[in-house]
Formats: structure tokens, sequence, C-alpha cells
């Protein structure tokens, strides 16, 4: 597909340093370009900032299988999902598969089909989808085989969750919404809580696969995360295996053990426009107000980081340019993306314009490509085209 070769004039350009500027901005050849010369649009009323880098989320899951069974064609939800990205102002999104004992959705089996569909339609999509793999730690079966796995399935990314639930075990009582989960999985309630039991039962010999597990990965060049850090030591252990990456820490103490060790720390932006967490952990706003964030992520919704950001600035806790870099170059940094964050030449050609006055996505452009386009500004698009 070839890239736009265009001049935006008449917006508000966002830049890190200097905020909302009347600049011009010419793409060409997939990239920000120093000058201009090609032809112009004029987007009066229009904002244009970058590209919406998000690195979690698993909303992708209601395209791929919106009802159990329904959705048959993989590459087609895959599609459904990019769809929703760029309507959302997102040009690289971290589709966060889970890789779990809960089968069904988060299962083995599952998670393969997924990582294979988005490697199958990367070519013929405009977005920048980058496949991440949940895995859960206690599958100890699982774990020779997965690093040759990641390999195959060309994933770069791991983040490691634990969400057994260990204090209904050790005490001997049913877990909750056990049954669901059984059937949701194929098995029955018996045989779900037996295998539940069985990991339970092996905790202790987690940390040491887990200090193999993740040495093989760092090998491999893969990128490593734990997910929902609870106190300083589990953050410190995490640290020594490599893992480097925090994903939403559920307190305090995690978080600034994070960033006093030099880690990055990455937030819900759900949580932001929330004005809190809905399982009563850290608020994300207590957290960025203290300077413990480098990243915001949709989590489960792909409206939130363009609200997010918009609401930080709108409260005067963070100017826009710094609530933007939360959604754009923050994010960048962590995935070790160079190449995009930023309005500046020489950079991926990734920007979202937004209408000015209602702040809602106009346009989502990933790599010099259009990825989504609606009303008004449509018609300017055409209008140049001629």
């Amino acid at each position: 597909m070839t890239a736009l070769e265009l001049t935006f004039s008449g917006a508000q350009v966002l830049h890190p340093d200097r905020g909302l500027v009347g600049d011009d901005l010419s793409i060409a050849d997939g990239l920000i370009q120093e000058g201009g010369g090609a032809p112009v649009i004029d987007l009066s009323g229009y904002l244009i900032l970058p590209g919406i880098i998000d690195l979690h989320g698993d909303g992708f899951e209601r395209h791929i299988a919106p009802r159990r069974g329904a959705m048959k064609q993989m590459d087609e939800g895959i599609r459904a999902a990019e769809a929703e990205l760029a309507a959302n102002g997102i040009t690289t999104a971290v589709l966060a598969q889970f890789y779990s004992w809960e089968g069904g959705v988060r299962g083995p089996k599952f998670a393969a089909d997924v990582f294979r569909a988005i490697a199958a339609v990367k070519g013929s999509v405009v977005s920048d989808l980058i496949p991440q793999l949940r895995f859960e730690t206690h599958l100890l079966d699982d774990y020779a085989d997965l690093p040759g796995r990641i390999a195959d399935w060309q994933v770069p990314y791991v983040v490691f969750n634990d969400h057994l639930p260990h204090d209904r075990l050790a005490q001997g009582r049913t877990p909750p919404r056990l049954t669901g989960q059984a059937l949701k999985a194929g098995r029955s309630p018996e045989a779900h809580l037996k295998m539940l039991q069985d990991m339970h039962a092996r905790t202790s010999a987690v940390p040491v696969a887990l200090d193999a597990l993740c040495a093989a990965l760092t090998r491999q060049g893969v990128r490593l995360g734990s997910h929902d850090d609870a106190t300083a030591e589990a953050r410190s252990q995490w640290r020594k295996r490599g893992v480097h990456i925090a994903e939403f820490p559920e307190t305090l103490e995690a978080a600034e053990a994070a960033k006093a060790a030099g880690d990055h720390v990455i937030l819900g932006s759900p949580n932001v426009v929330r004005g809190g967490s809905h399982k009563g952990n850290v608020s994300a706003l207590d957290l960025i107000a203290m300077g413990l964030c480098d990243a915001l992520a949709s989590d489960y919704h792909y409206p939130s980081p363009r609200r997010a950001a918009l609401m930080l600035m709108k409260s005067g806790l963070l100017n826009l340019a710094g609530a933007w870099a939360l959604v754009s170059s923050g994010p960048a940094r962590v995935l070790g993306l160079g190449d995009r964050g930023s309005l500046q030449p020489g950079k991926r050609a990734d920007l979202v314009i937004l209408d000015a006055e209602t702040q809602r996505v106009a346009a989502t452009i990933a790599g010099g490509r259009v990825s989504f386009l609606s009303g008004d500004i449509a018609g300017r698009f055409v209008a140049a085209a001629r």
C-alpha cells in the first residue's frame, strides 16, 4: 500500500517542547518530513498529535470471540479489532493474549490461533499490531516448550500473571465462579478444581522454573513484564530475572520500587478515566501525580488512552504535551520503538487528528497510510486529491 504525500496546513500541531503550535506538517514515504511541497490539505479547526501507542490491551477479545464458538474466521476478528483501534487514534497496538489454565479464549490452543492470525494479517492491515503473551506462571508443564512456541509465534513481549485463587485453595474452599470457568474450559467442575489444587500444591517449584524461563526468553531478545505487582519484594524478584516492565502495579509500594530501580511502570487508562481502580487498587491518578508512570495502556477499553490523556490535561495535572506523552513517546520508550512516538522529521508518520472543538478522532494515519477517516475531514482529503 502506497504511503501518502501530503502537507497538512492550518492545524495546531503538538510538539513535545512547545506544545500546540500552528505549524504545517508534511508526510511522505511513510515518514514525517522536514519541509513541505506535497499537495496541501487545510486542517483548520483540527489538532494533530502523535499516534497513540497502546502497549497492553485485550479489548480485541470481543471481536475474535463475541460468543462462544461464534467466530470461526480468526483473521476477520483481528481486522475488526484493527478498525476499532484506528477509530480511537491508536497506530501501534500490543494485543495481549492470555495463555492460561482458564481455557477457552484464554487457553493455549486459542492463543496459538490468535498469534497465527496476527501474523497472517500483518501485511494487509495499516496499524502496527504487536502480539503479547500473558503467561500464567503455574503452568509448569508448559515451561519447556514455551520458548520455542514464542519464537514460532513471533511474539516479542511476554508478561507473567498468577491468577490462581491461592487464598481459597489454601483454605480448602471452592474458588468463586468455578463452575462457569470449568464450562468455558470444557471441563467438569470437579476436574477443574482438581487441576487448580494440583497447580497450587506445586507453588514452591515456580520461582526456580521462572528463573530458567526468563533467562531463556531474554536470550531470545523477548521483552518481559510482570502483571499486578503488589509488593516491593515481588518487583525485586522480577527485576532479578530481567523483567523490567511493571504492568498495573496494585500498590504504591510496588510502583515506587519499580521506578526507584529504573524499571518501567505501565498504568491503565480506564483507571484514570474512572478516577480509580475498579478492584480497589492504588489510583493511577495518584501515581501519575507522583511521577510514577511511564505510560498508559488501554487495558480493556480502546477509547480510554485518548480520553485519559485529555482528562489529565483538562484537570491541570499535566499539560497536553506531558499528558499525551503517556500514550505516545512514553510507550515508545518502553517498547524500544525509537522510530515513533513524536512528530519529529524522520519519525514514522503515525498521527491522530482530533476535532479541536469536540476532541473526537477525525482521522488516524499509521506509517503514512490512512487507517481511519470520518466526517468533514474526509471531504478535505478528497478535495486535496483532485
